[in-house]
């Protein structure tokens, strides 16, 4: 990554922004090319410097049905995902999750091990993805996040309450 592209990045909400709690608004046929290409491409660059595997468009305050993933380590595999929806889902595992708009916090998550996801690319072509491991889980949790639902939803009342006052402070000190 090239130093001028660093800063053309989005900023990240932390919750408990209103954004992260709205269901995102799907794309229309007609919003599909190389504007919708640019935003993917942006996200990337946003979840690459923050650090992330994951990202959602509510979570850098569009209101679109659109996320970005990348699980490789040597970031091999980037995902651009136009309306993303899981269609089958098989077994269940529970990982440690975090969350680029609930920082520092992570817990346990139960989800579906495996998922079949069907989605568009910027250029409006379906595809239909077949996942498990890491990669299942963070569609999940982005898809979540296109619904208004955040990891913490998933935890019992108290691991929950703890969770959300926790990231309430740390938003605290940002300001």
């Amino acid at each position: 990554m090239t130093q001028d592209n660093a800063v053309d990045i989005y900023q990240v909400e932390i919750y408990p922004e209103d954004i992260l709690r709205t269901k995102a608004t799907p794309y229309t046929a007609e919003e599909f090319g190389e504007q919708l290409e640019q935003i993917g491409q942006k996200m990337l660059r946003t979840m690459y410097v923050h650090e992330g595997i994951g990202l959602a468009a509510n979570q850098v305050n569009i209101d679109k049905r659109i996320i970005v993933i990348d699980v490789t380590e040597d970031k091999s595999k980037q995902y651009i995902m136009i309306n993303p929806e899981i269609t089958h889902s098989e077994g269940e595992v529970a990982i440690e999750e975090g969350c680029l708009s609930v920082p520092t916090i992570r817990e346990f998550v139960p989800r579906a091990e495996k998922v079949t996801c069907t989605y568009f690319d910027p250029q409006g072509t379906q595809h239909t993805l077949e996942a498990d491991g890491l990669l299942a889980i963070c569609l999940q949790h982005e898809i979540d996040h296109l619904n208004g639902v955040m990891f913490f939803d998933h935890l019992d009342n108290f691991k929950r309450n703890r969770a959300i006052e926790k990231v309430r402070k740390i938003k605290k000190k940002m300001k």
